[in-house]
């Protein structure tokens, strides 16, 4: 179906179709909306933004007991 021809066949229909017509489309443009593209990450991006304590792998002194 051509665009002129879909387009007669909307006028012909009475106002409230036309309506209904309308929320229609309105709906499938949301439907079909193309997905927002991810940037891609890059490996380290985070590098040199937070240190680790030295002492980070010694067992804590709460657990003591238990060893």
């Amino acid at each position: 179906m051509s665009d002129a021809l879909l387009y007669e066949h909307i006028l012909a229909l009475p106002d409230d179709l036309r309506a209904e017509v309308a929320d229609f489309v309105a709906f499938l443009e949301h439907k079909h909306k193309p997905a927002k593209k991810i940037k891609e990450r890059k490996l380290g991006g985070l590098k040199g933004s937070f240190k680790m304590a030295p002492d980070f792998d010694e067992p804590l002194e709460e657990f003591k007991d238990y060893m």
